[in-house]
C-alpha cells in the first residue's frame, strides 16, 4: 500500500512539474510573420481592420482595462508623443476587452486622439497571444506589436514599462528607419 501511495505521489509531482513547464512556455507571434488580420469597432462603432493601415507602421498595443492607473499612463504617453509617432509614419491602435462605450468615456476623459478598439470577446487578443483568461473574466495582457507597412510583425514588446513605452517605440522606429533608409 505504501508503495502505491508513493507511486501516485510521484505521478502527481511529475504532472505538476510538466504542467508548470508547459504553462511557462507561452506561444507568441514570430518576428517577420504576417500580423493576424482583424476587424473591430472603435468608440463610435466604426469598423477598423489592420489592412486599413497598410503602408504605415502600426503600434498595436493591448492593455488590460480602461481608466486604470497603468493603462491611463500608457495611453496618455501615446497621446503626448503622437506627433512624433506620426512623423515616423506610425499609427497607434489600442485594444482591450472593454466595450465601445467604455472606450468612448476613456478617450473623452483623457483626450485620446488615436484609435481604441473594443475586443469584447477577446478574439483578436487571443490571435495575438495577448489574452489572459481568469476563470470567467478575459483580460488583455500589456503587449505591443510593432507592425511594418507590409503588415509584418517587426517587434514584440511583452514586458512593457508604461512610463517610457511610447518613447521606446519612437526610438525603435527611428533606428529601424535609419537603417532602412541607408
Amino acid at each position: 500500500m505504501f508503495i502505491k501511495i508513493l507511486f501516485y505521489l510521484a505521478v502527481i509531482l511529475v504532472a505538476l512539474i510538466g504542467y508548470r513547464h508547459y504553462a511557462l512556455k507561452q506561444p507568441s507571434l514570430i518576428i517577420g510573420e504576417k500580423a493576424p488580420e482583424f476587424t473591430l469597432a472603435d468608440k463610435n462603432g466604426v469598423q477598423h481592420s489592420l489592412s486599413d493601415y497598410k503602408g504605415k507602421y502600426v503600434a498595436l498595443y493591448f492593455y488590460p482595462k480602461n481608466d486604470t492607473p497603468g493603462c491611463t499612463k500608457e495611453a496618455c504617453s501615446f497621446r503626448d508623443d503622437l506627433s512624433k509617432l506620426e512623423k515616423l509614419n506610425a499609427k497607434i491602435i489600442g485594444i482591450s476587452v472593454d466595450s465601445e462605450a467604455s472606450h468612448q468615456k476613456f478617450a473623452e476623459k483623457y483626450h485620446l486622439p488615436f484609435t481604441l478598439l473594443a475586443d469584447v470577446d477577446g478574439r483578436v487578443a487571443n490571435a495575438y497571444y495577448a489574452l489572459t483568461n481568469l476563470i470567467f473574466i478575459k483580460i488583455a495582457k500589456r503587449y505591443t506589436f510593432l507592425i511594418d507597412p507590409d503588415s509584418k510583425v517587426i517587434k514584440i514588446y511583452n514586458n512593457v514599462n508604461v512610463s517610457n513605452h511610447s518613447q521606446q517605440i519612437i526610438d525603435d522606429l527611428s533606428n529601424l528607419q535609419a537603417i532602412t533608409n541607408k
